[in-house]
């Protein structure tokens, strides 16, 4: 039957960066979650500092580049 030659470099690559970049965000959330949870201190361009340890803080506040 007709074989086809499939390249999955570029998809496998394109789904590998979204993991990395999935668990980079969560291992910066992971720490200030549940009773024990850690607070941050979040510093921006213009000196403004947050120390916070609310996950949709800290979310709101990074600056991510990674469309995932």
């Amino acid at each position: 039957k007709g074989e086809t030659y499939t390249d999955t470099k570029r998809r496998d690559d394109v789904r590998g960066a979204n993991i990395a970049s999935a668990r980079s965000v969560a291992d910066a959330v992971r720490t200030s979650l549940g009773p024990r949870g850690m607070d941050k201190m979040i510093s921006s361009g213009d000196q403004e500092v947050i120390i916070t340890n609310d996950g949709a803080t800290i979310l709101s506040r990074m600056s991510l580049l990674q469309p995932a």
